[in-house]
């Protein structure tokens, strides 16, 4: 799916002015910086949307080098007024323009790199929605022994909650990085980076139930060693993934914002509420930046609360 998405994208980029150094500029990102296929599609429509401008504007650019900041800024000030775009789309435009321009250093098309006078937007650190214990609990009971894939459905919920990864990174695995005897599970996360993560006895138990039960059933010769099938033995989707956990949320009656990336959110904050250290969380949920990592100690006021009313002299 994401490969025709972004063939659509390439052949629409194509079309426009300057869309043949964008084309080019996103087969970069996907051989070289490896980024995933999720950002670079994000990435594509963004500049599509830009280049759409630069045709548009005065002056009719056709050239990286003919790109001025005013023109950026006045584009910026067209997805905020015109189009209302929220802070974070126009902070990760800006990002794939940035990017952009410095491909185009790096190429001899532009020679000032303009990446490094460009300011984005300033944004307010938005705190994730969490559950407590018991509603990430309700949630995974949500999963009725009754329906025909509870089996793959409770090992994916516990497989969320269990390491934090995302939904995704859970699409991607293979029956092969997931060891049920020592507990642990390979990941191979944002930008091709791989790391190790604990798994504890609740995700193993459902997972190997799953692969005993279920999994022998739905596999077709197109299957692969994928570990989470769909019905028609195809791998589960990260959309899929998405899907059944609002819905088993919704069952639960949970928010109906809540989804699969909640779970996650859900394992950083109750593993630091528990004691562990920052940068073990960090490792666990592949975070480059400790400071993206940090944003969960905010998340947890009960033990807040408890710090306040242990070490404050008038509790």
């Amino acid at each position: 799916m994401a490969s025709v998405q972004l063939k659509s994208i390439g052949e629409k980029l194509l079309s426009l002015p300057l869309g043949e150094q964008a084309k080019s500029f996103l087969n970069y990102l996907t051989v070289e910086a490896g980024l995933s296929g999720n950002t670079i599609l994000a990435y594509g429509r963004d500049l599509v949307g830009f280049l759409e401008y630069c045709e548009s504007s005065e002056g009719k650019i056709s050239q990286l080098n003919e790109i001025k900041p005013a023109l950026i800024h006045n584009y910026l000030r067209v997805l905020t007024e015109d189009e209302q775009k929220n802070e974070s789309s126009i902070k990760r435009c800006l990002v794939a323009i940035r990017m952009l321009l410095r491909f185009g250093k790096l190429t001899g098309l532009v020679k000032d790199d303009l990446a490094t006078i460009l300011e984005g937007p300033k944004l307010w650190q938005r705190l994730p929605i969490i559950c407590n214990k018991k509603q990430v609990v309700s949630i995974i009971n949500a999963v009725s022994d009754e329906e025909p894939f509870y089996f793959r459905d409770r090992a994916m919920l516990e497989l969320l909650y269990a390491t934090g990864v995302r939904a995704s990174e859970l699409a991607g695995l293979k029956t092969g990085d997931l060891n049920v005897d020592i507990g642990y599970l390979r990941c191979l996360g944002k930008g091709n980076r791989e790391r190790i993560i604990p798994v504890g006895k609740a995700a193993i138990t459902a997972t190997v139930d799953y692969l005993r039960e279920l999994r022998p059933g739905l596999v077709k010769p197109f299957s692969g060693d994928f570990l989470l099938l769909s019905r028609t033995g195809r791998p589960m989707s990260r959309i899929e993934i998405w899907r059944l956990t609002k819905k088993y949320a919704a069952r639960a009656g949970m928010p109906k914002k809540l989804t699969a990336h909640t779970l996650r959110h859900c394992f950083a904050t109750h593993l630091l509420a528990g004691g562990a250290d920052l940068r073990s969380v960090q490792e666990m949920l592949g975070h480059v930046d400790i400071a993206t990592t940090q944003i969960y100690t905010h998340v947890d006021q009960e033990r807040l609360r408890e710090i306040h009313r242990k070490f404050h002299p008038r509790p």
